[in-house]
C-alpha cells in the first residue's frame, strides 16, 4: 500500500470532504453529500480558506481523498500568551480505517502546529465515540477536560 499524502484542501475536494463527514456513525447536522452540494458548503470553504489561522486538510491515497481534518490556530493569553492548535472533524473513510491513516494525518497536523509556534494541541470528540477515544489515547493524547456544547 502506498503512503497517504496530506495537503491543504482545494475547492474540488469539497464533495469528498462532505462525504467523509457523512460517512460516520455519529454524524450529525443533516450534512448531505448529494450533488450539487448545498451552496453553504462552498461559502464555509471560502471562509476557511481565507483564514490565515485555519487549515482544512485532506489525506489522499491512490488519487482518492480518504481523510480530512480541520486545524485552527488559537491565540490565547494563558500560558504567557501561548498559541494552541485546535483539531476538529477528524475523519477517515470507513473502508480505510485501521491502516494508520488517521495517526499519520494527526502527526502531520501536529508538525504544522509546531511550525506555527503552538505550545499545545486540543481536540474534542463525541462522548459516544469510544473507539476514537481509545485511538487518541494510544497516540498520546490525554483526556484532560470535560467539554460542553449549546445549540444556538
Amino acid at each position: 500500500m502506498s503512503e497517504p499524502q496530506f495537503r491543504a484542501a482545494r475547492i474540488d475536494d469539497l464533495p469528498a470532504i462532505v462525504a467523509l463527514i457523512v460517512d460516520d456513525e455519529y454524524a450529525s447536522g443533516g450534512d448531505d453529500p448529494t450533488l450539487p452540494l448545498d451552496p453553504r458548503y462552498e461559502a464555509a470553504f471560502a471562509r476557511i480558506a481565507a483564514s490565515p489561522d485555519t487549515l482544512l486538510v485532506v489525506g489522499e491515497l491512490e488519487g482518492r481523498v480518504v481523510a480530512t481534518l480541520q486545524l485552527t490556530f488559537l491565540q490565547g493569553l494563558s500560558g504567557h500568551g501561548a498559541r494552541r492548535a485546535n483539531v476538529e472533524t477528524v475523519k477517515v473513510a470507513s473502508d480505510r480505517r485501521g491502516r494508520r491513516i488517521g495517526a499519520k494525518m494527526l502527526a502531520w497536523a501536529l508538525d504544522r502546529a509546531r511550525e506555527a509556534g503552538c505550545a499545545s494541541a486540543q481536540l474534542t470528540s463525541n462522548a459516544l465515540r469510544l473507539d476514537a477515544h481509545r485511538f487518541y489515547r494510544n497516540l498520546g493524547w490525554k483526556q484532560s477536560h470535560a467539554g460542553f456544547k449549546i445549540t444556538l
